[in-house]
Protein backbone atom coordinates (compact mmCIF):
# COMPACT_ATOMS: atom_id res chain seq x y z
CA UNK A 1 0.00 0.00 0.00
CA UNK A 2 2.66 2.21 0.47
CA UNK A 3 4.73 1.65 -2.38
CA UNK A 4 1.40 2.77 -4.29
CA UNK A 5 1.27 5.96 -2.60
CA UNK A 6 4.42 6.73 -3.55
CA UNK A 7 4.21 5.86 -7.07
CA UNK A 8 1.18 7.91 -7.15
CA UNK A 9 2.95 11.01 -4.75
CA UNK A 10 5.32 10.70 -7.42
CA UNK A 11 3.44 10.92 -10.31
CA UNK A 12 1.75 14.57 -9.14
CA UNK A 13 4.64 15.91 -8.61
CA UNK A 14 6.00 15.07 -12.54
CA UNK A 15 2.73 16.18 -13.54
CA UNK A 16 3.13 19.70 -11.11
CA UNK A 17 6.81 20.44 -12.45
CA UNK A 18 6.88 23.38 -14.71
CA UNK A 19 9.12 24.07 -18.06
CA UNK A 20 13.12 23.77 -15.93
CA UNK A 21 13.84 27.94 -16.34
CA UNK A 22 16.35 29.42 -14.05
CA UNK A 23 17.48 32.99 -13.52
CA UNK A 24 21.21 31.66 -13.67
CA UNK A 25 20.67 30.22 -16.88
CA UNK A 26 18.85 31.33 -20.42
CA UNK A 27 15.88 29.17 -20.78
CA UNK A 28 16.03 25.94 -23.19
CA UNK A 29 15.30 27.98 -26.93
CA UNK A 30 11.64 27.22 -28.05
CA UNK A 31 11.00 25.35 -31.25
CA UNK A 32 9.14 25.72 -34.35
CA UNK A 33 7.86 22.50 -35.70
CA UNK A 34 5.91 22.09 -38.70
CA UNK A 35 3.23 19.69 -39.47
CA UNK A 36 1.85 19.54 -42.87
CA UNK A 37 0.71 17.44 -45.99
CA UNK A 38 -1.66 15.70 -47.29
CA UNK A 39 -1.88 12.50 -45.37
CA UNK A 40 -4.20 11.92 -42.52
CA UNK A 41 -3.11 12.40 -38.55
CA UNK A 42 -1.31 15.92 -38.58
CA UNK A 43 -3.62 16.97 -35.52
CA UNK A 44 -3.15 13.60 -34.06
CA UNK A 45 0.35 14.39 -34.33
CA UNK A 46 0.11 17.57 -32.46
CA UNK A 47 -1.84 16.62 -29.73
CA UNK A 48 0.50 13.52 -29.21
CA UNK A 49 3.02 16.09 -28.24
CA UNK A 50 0.52 18.03 -26.18
CA UNK A 51 0.06 15.10 -24.61
CA UNK A 52 3.92 14.49 -23.86
CA UNK A 53 4.16 17.69 -23.07
CA UNK A 54 1.67 17.75 -20.55
CA UNK A 55 3.59 14.89 -19.06
CA UNK A 56 6.61 16.65 -18.11
CA UNK A 57 4.47 19.29 -16.53
CA UNK A 58 4.46 22.06 -18.81
CA UNK A 59 1.24 23.70 -19.77
CA UNK A 60 -0.37 23.75 -23.26
CA UNK A 61 -2.43 26.29 -25.37
CA UNK A 62 -4.66 24.88 -28.06
CA UNK A 63 -5.99 26.73 -30.84
CA UNK A 64 -8.19 24.72 -33.41
CA UNK A 65 -8.74 27.41 -37.00
CA UNK A 66 -12.04 26.48 -39.06
CA UNK A 67 -13.31 23.81 -36.28
CA UNK A 68 -16.29 24.07 -34.36
CA UNK A 69 -17.30 20.34 -33.41
CA UNK A 70 -16.63 19.06 -30.43
CA UNK A 71 -13.61 16.07 -31.40
CA UNK A 72 -12.51 13.83 -28.80
CA UNK A 73 -9.30 15.42 -28.35
CA UNK A 74 -11.03 18.37 -27.74
CA UNK A 75 -13.71 16.94 -24.68
CA UNK A 76 -10.51 14.50 -23.46
CA UNK A 77 -8.26 17.47 -23.17
CA UNK A 78 -11.05 19.91 -21.53
CA UNK A 79 -11.82 17.03 -19.07
CA UNK A 80 -8.92 15.36 -18.17
CA UNK A 81 -6.06 17.21 -18.49
CA UNK A 82 -6.08 20.87 -16.91
CA UNK A 83 -2.60 21.90 -17.60
CA UNK A 84 -3.75 21.52 -21.32
CA UNK A 85 -5.66 24.35 -22.83
CA UNK A 86 -8.13 23.98 -25.89
CA UNK A 87 -10.05 26.44 -28.04
CA UNK A 88 -11.90 26.57 -30.88
CA UNK A 89 -11.93 29.33 -33.82
CA UNK A 90 -14.82 28.39 -36.48
CA UNK A 91 -17.87 26.67 -37.66
CA UNK A 92 -18.77 22.82 -37.78
CA UNK A 93 -18.96 23.31 -41.56
CA UNK A 94 -16.88 23.33 -44.64
CA UNK A 95 -15.11 26.49 -45.27
CA UNK A 96 -14.89 27.43 -49.26
CA UNK A 97 -11.49 27.73 -50.60
CA UNK A 98 -11.13 31.18 -52.06
CA UNK A 99 -14.56 32.54 -51.58
CA UNK A 100 -14.56 32.20 -47.46
CA UNK A 101 -17.86 33.23 -46.04
CA UNK A 102 -16.94 36.76 -43.96
CA UNK A 103 -18.02 34.91 -40.95
CA UNK A 104 -15.21 32.28 -41.39
CA UNK A 105 -12.93 35.37 -41.76
CA UNK A 106 -13.89 36.81 -38.57
CA UNK A 107 -13.89 33.85 -36.22
CA UNK A 108 -10.26 32.78 -37.82
CA UNK A 109 -8.76 35.84 -36.83
CA UNK A 110 -10.57 36.33 -33.53
CA UNK A 111 -8.60 33.15 -32.86
CA UNK A 112 -5.53 34.39 -34.16
CA UNK A 113 -5.88 37.14 -32.02
CA UNK A 114 -6.85 34.88 -28.65
CA UNK A 115 -3.79 33.19 -29.79
CA UNK A 116 -1.36 35.82 -29.63
CA UNK A 117 -2.78 36.87 -26.36
CA UNK A 118 -2.05 33.29 -24.94
CA UNK A 119 1.80 33.63 -26.31
CA UNK A 120 2.29 37.08 -24.93
CA UNK A 121 0.55 36.37 -21.73
CA UNK A 122 3.57 34.06 -20.60
CA UNK A 123 1.23 31.31 -19.19
CA UNK A 124 2.12 28.66 -21.85
CA UNK A 125 5.14 26.40 -22.60
CA UNK A 126 3.94 25.19 -25.71
CA UNK A 127 0.89 26.55 -27.93
CA UNK A 128 -0.21 24.20 -31.09
CA UNK A 129 -2.14 26.41 -33.68
CA UNK A 130 -4.36 23.62 -34.91
CA UNK A 131 -5.07 24.28 -39.06
CA UNK A 132 -2.99 27.56 -39.07
CA UNK A 133 -1.62 26.78 -42.45
CA UNK A 134 -5.09 25.82 -43.95
CA UNK A 135 -6.40 29.58 -42.78
CA UNK A 136 -3.46 30.83 -43.91
CA UNK A 137 -3.60 29.66 -47.48
CA UNK A 138 -7.43 30.06 -47.30
CA UNK A 139 -6.97 34.18 -46.93
CA UNK A 140 -8.36 33.94 -43.14
CA UNK A 141 -5.08 35.09 -41.91
CA UNK A 142 -2.86 37.14 -43.56
CA UNK A 143 0.63 35.01 -44.29
CA UNK A 144 2.32 38.69 -42.88
CA UNK A 145 0.81 38.25 -39.90
CA UNK A 146 1.82 34.49 -39.18
CA UNK A 147 5.33 35.58 -40.00
CA UNK A 148 5.52 37.94 -37.23
CA UNK A 149 4.16 35.74 -35.02
CA UNK A 150 6.67 33.37 -35.57
CA UNK A 151 9.34 35.86 -35.35
CA UNK A 152 8.55 37.66 -32.42
CA UNK A 153 7.56 34.64 -30.11
CA UNK A 154 9.01 34.40 -26.69
CA UNK A 155 12.44 32.77 -27.17
CA UNK A 156 11.66 29.73 -24.71
CA UNK A 157 8.15 28.60 -26.42
CA UNK A 158 7.47 25.54 -28.40
CA UNK A 159 5.28 26.82 -31.19
CA UNK A 160 3.65 23.72 -33.10
CA UNK A 161 2.04 24.63 -36.53
CA UNK A 162 -0.28 22.15 -37.69
CA UNK A 163 -2.19 21.76 -41.57
CA UNK A 164 -1.63 20.98 -45.40
CA UNK A 165 -0.46 23.56 -47.88
CA UNK A 166 2.43 25.09 -45.02
CA UNK A 167 3.92 28.55 -47.21
CA UNK A 168 7.37 28.10 -48.09
CA UNK A 169 8.21 31.09 -45.64
CA UNK A 170 7.03 29.40 -42.57
CA UNK A 171 8.62 26.50 -43.85
CA UNK A 172 12.14 28.02 -43.68
CA UNK A 173 11.52 29.66 -40.48
CA UNK A 174 10.68 26.25 -38.69
CA UNK A 175 13.38 24.39 -36.49
CA UNK A 176 11.33 21.18 -37.53
CA UNK A 177 9.12 20.14 -40.57
CA UNK A 178 7.00 16.64 -40.70
CA UNK A 179 5.37 16.11 -43.83
CA UNK A 180 2.91 13.19 -43.60
CA UNK A 181 2.08 11.62 -47.16
CA UNK A 182 -1.23 10.22 -48.33
CA UNK A 183 -0.54 6.95 -49.37
CA UNK A 184 -3.89 5.74 -48.87
CA UNK A 185 -6.87 6.44 -47.19
CA UNK A 186 -9.88 4.67 -46.47
CA UNK A 187 -12.08 7.52 -47.95
CA UNK A 188 -11.65 6.55 -51.29
CA UNK A 189 -13.65 3.01 -50.22
CA UNK A 190 -16.36 4.67 -49.65
CA UNK A 191 -15.44 4.26 -45.92
CA UNK A 192 -17.13 6.96 -43.94
CA UNK A 193 -15.56 9.11 -41.01
CA UNK A 194 -16.18 8.11 -37.78
CA UNK A 195 -15.61 8.43 -33.97
CA UNK A 196 -12.42 8.01 -32.45
CA UNK A 197 -10.67 7.85 -36.13
CA UNK A 198 -11.80 11.43 -37.31
CA UNK A 199 -13.18 13.24 -34.75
Amino acid sequence: MKKTDKSHASVKKVAARKKPTTTSAPAERGLVIVITGNGKGKTTSAFGQALRAVGQGYRVYIMQFMKGRNYGEYTAGSRYLPSLTIRRSGLDSFVMRGSPAPVDIELARKGFESAKKAIASGRYDMVILDEINVAVDFKLIELADLIRLITDKPPGLDLILTGRYAAKEVIRLADTVSEIKDIKHHYAAGIKGRAGIEY
